[in-house]
């Protein structure tokens, strides 16, 4: 929807984002209108070249999207309801299965939606919003998955004082830090973003509102605003990588170290995992995130996109707990313990 003004003196359109103490609060600003027009709200166009397709894509996508719930919701509930996951490990592996569900919550529904809908729009204010919790989770899975890195760390190289050195304050301690730096990080990203005049187009070249189609449609912006903006990819994406490196360096020789085959495997195995959903997760990201604009591809990201909000939340839980002896011990003593009483 765009709304026309007459001619006055020039159009200065921007969108605040506030973060208060109990919530966001995005408030319009407007300045003086001019002979331009103020963008109300986006129109998505990400799967418009598969207009044919949609509906088949929807029931592609759906099956997935509840699978990924339902296995995300077996994996919370096995490890608060068994003891014996009781344990740092597992506990970083519930906050990510519990990120992981709020992230593709605020993608993959409106997704659906908007595939079976004849027009796909989001308003300005939802789409700000949506990008900010979007962030806000993508970000913290980022430092997560380093505090999941540093936790293996200690686990095999500090493993007589791998109780003392990962106790449960210096866990909710490293999942806060990450929640607060995903938080800051997405404050900041989306205020430069929507602070940006937008009155040339309305229609987004994706499904949800990412930064570089947002930014596309900008009138105009700055080279500062982009290489905030490319600055902060590379501390969300760069550091925690370069953390975990250094973490798997230091494992890979405490392993090596390990006398017996059997030993070198069984300690392998507990970093296997946590090492394919980091690969797969900053792959992805660094190749969104990190190219130069030169090489941006609207269809390109489209595609990488739909990969990790579908694709990579279904692998996951699949690769951390279903290939895990301990934890398919555990949910068969949940489900016994469950069903017991109907007996």
């Amino acid at each position: 929807m765009v709304v026309a003004f007459g001619k006055a003196s020039p159009l200065t359109v921007r969108s605040s984002v506030v973060y208060g103490g109990l919530g966001l609060f995005f408030t319009d600003l407007s300045g003086e209108w001019g002979n331009e027009t103020l963008v109300r709200e986006f129109i998505f166009l990400g799967f418009s070249s598969l207009a044919g397709l949609q509906r088949l894509l929807f029931v592609a996508f759906l099956p997935l999207y509840l699978f990924t719930l339902g296995t995300n919701a077996i994996i919370i509930s096995t490890i608060v309801l068994d003891r014996a996951l009781h344990t740092p490990m597992y506990f970083f592996l519930a906050v990510f299965s519990c990120s992981e569900t709020c992230y593709t919550f605020v993608i993959v529904p409106k997704m659906l939606v908007d595939l079976l809908a004849q027009k796909k729009t989001i308003s300005f204010v939802g789409c700000a919003i949506q990008m900010f919790t979007f962030l806000f989770l993508g970000c913290s899975h980022s430092f997560l998955l380093a505090a999941m890195g540093y936790d293996r760390y200690v686990a095999i190289c500090n493993p007589l004082r791998y109780t003392e050195l990962m106790g449960p304050r210096v866990c909710v301690g490293l999942v806060a830090a990450a929640c607060a730096c995903g938080l800051t990080i997405a404050q900041v990203v989306t205020s430069l973003v929507f602070h940006l005049p937008f009155s040339s187009s309305n229609q987004l070249h994706h499904y949800f509102c990412d930064i570089s189609p947002v930014l596309k449609v900008a009138s105009h912006h700055t080279r500062l605003s982009q290489l905030v903006i490319f600055m902060i990819g590379v501390c969300v994406l760069v550091v925690p990588l370069f953390l975990i490196l250094v973490s798997y360096i230091r494992i890979i020789s405490a392993i090596l170290k390990i006398p017996s085959s059997t030993g070198r495997y069984k300690a392998f195995s507990t970093c296997a995992s946590h090492l394919t959903v980091a690969t797969v997760h900053y792959g992805c990201a660094s190749f969104i995130y990190l190219r130069p604009k030169s090489s941006y591809s609207s269809s390109q990201d489209t595609l990488i996109s739909v990969s990790y909000t579908i694709f990579t939340p279904l692998f996951n839980p699949i690769i951390y707990s279903l290939r895990n002896q301990e934890f398919k011990a555990a949910f068969r003593r949940v489900m016994g313990q469950t069903s017991y009483p109907l007996h």
